[in-house]
């Protein structure tokens, strides 16, 4: 159980140190579309869309890979599909370090 355990949490490291690649500048520059829904500097004007402003780079990561794979669903899903189809990992990893260096500059 033990070394199952310690496997697991090996595994969950190496997959979460590929999402801190990021480069914020980058992702500033590639956030133009984001900002119709997202609001400018990722805080949002109509409450059914979320602040990405401040949020974890991991979870960022994650979720815009979820999308574009289609394992989420319901809500927004379809719009955000359509839009994260067409960005390489390196895109969608600056996106999430920059909304993610926003919550120190707020």
């Amino acid at each position: 159980m033990k070394k199952t355990l310690l496997l697991l949490s090996a595994s969950l490291l190496i997959n979460f140190s590929v999402y801190a690649a990021g480069d914020i500048d980058a992702g500033k520059s590639k956030s133009a579309k984001c900002v119709a829904c997202h609001g400018m500097n990722g805080k949002v004007s109509i409450p059914t869309y979320p602040h990405l402003a401040g949020q974890n780079e991991v979870y960022l990561d994650y979720s815009m890979h979820a999308y574009k794979k289609g394992e989420r669903t319901g809500n927004m899903a379809n719009i955000m599909s359509v839009y994260v189809q067409k960005l390489s990992d390196q895109d969608i990893a600056d996106l999430a370090a920059y909304y993610a260096s926003l919550g120190d500059k707020q």
